[in-house]
């Protein structure tokens, strides 16, 4: 699912293409796509975008009269940009909408048989405020924000990156990369979270979201993105089980759960202990290796 690092670069790239433009049609071609049904998106048609923002993991276009439409890309849901006499070169089962604009279109489409991804035209600030799930935006939170969302409920740290209700942007592929920045176990317990570490989370999720911003800004080059994607090359560990750690060497560890899963290295976030895979570990029991050197 894109993040907080690939909705700015997103929102980056809808300002330059979009921002200041009027809409002058949108083709639905998916069933699924549109979830709301008033306002109807037709009294979009002739609307300016007057600003484009984010709302979590949520992609905004703000039109006239306080009239909004909300992007919600799930797992594979993207946004492209052809301006015009350029072909899509886009597979016609994943194109879900196209909008058109005088500057060019706007395709939202998604690799995936699931459907998931969502539109929403939302009428009203009150309306638009309601889909906001709250969470503190991790790189505009003092310390002290950071820690008192972080420690509302109790969870495990990771749950806690990644709740939207907490903080705001980050999901399964950052919040690896944040951990393993400030040498923390995923399944480390936030209420157990001492001040020192906690400055750490704190720091590495700043310094971590900036640099990979920062990142994506020169990858892209001041066009839209085309590459967005969980799976990068140069991260620590997200996505790269049994491959190198770059801290220290050790081999990428993981924990499956329901579709997803967690990296981490265990020599530089857990003390060289493994943490039980829900499913392996059973199926091994006395057998599931406590260290990594027992791997």
């Amino acid at each position: 699912m894109p993040e907080l690092p690939d909705i700015v670069v997103y929102l980056e790239a809808l300002e330059r293409t979009v921002a200041g433009r009027r809409l002058t049609g949108v083709r639905l071609l998916s069933p699924f796509v549109l979830r709301s049904v008033e306002p109807a998106i037709e009294t979009l048609h002739g609307r300016a975008v007057r600003g484009v923002r984010r709302l979590g993991k949520r992609i905004v276009l703000a039109f006239d009269d306080e009239r909004f439409l909300v992007f919600h890309l799930m797992i594979a849901g993207r946004l492209r940009w052809r301006e015009p006499g350029r072909r899509p070169g886009l597979g016609p089962r994943m194109t879900l909408a196209a909008l058109e604009f005088d500057a060019g279109t706007l395709f939202f489409t998604e690799a995936s048989s699931r459907k998931r991804a969502s539109m929403l035209v939302v009428a009203g600030a009150a309306a638009l405020a309601a889909l906001d799930p709250g969470g503190v935006e991790p790189l505009e939170a003092t310390r002290e924000q950071f820690r008192a969302a972080l420690t509302r409920e109790s969870h495990t740290v990771k749950r806690a990156l990644t709740d939207p209700h907490l903080v705001s942007g980050i999901g399964n592929a950052y919040s690896d990369e944040i951990l393993h920045a400030a040498g923390l176990s995923p399944l480390r317990p936030t209420r157990l979270l001492s001040e020192a570490e906690i400055a750490r989370l704190y720091d590495a999720t700043r310094a971590t979201l900036g640099a990979w911003i920062a990142r994506l800004r020169e990858e892209t080059a001041g066009g839209f993105p085309e590459k967005v994607t969980a799976f990068r090359e140069g991260m620590a560990v997200h996505g790269r089980f049994r491959q190198p750690c770059p801290a220290c060497g050790a081999p990428v560890q993981r924990i499956v759960y329901a579709d997803n899963e967690c990296n981490y290295c265990a020599r530089c976030q857990t003390g060289g202990r493994l943490l039980a895979d829900r499913s392996l570990s059973r199926l091994l029991r006395r057998d599931w290796p406590r260290s990594i050197d027992e791997t």
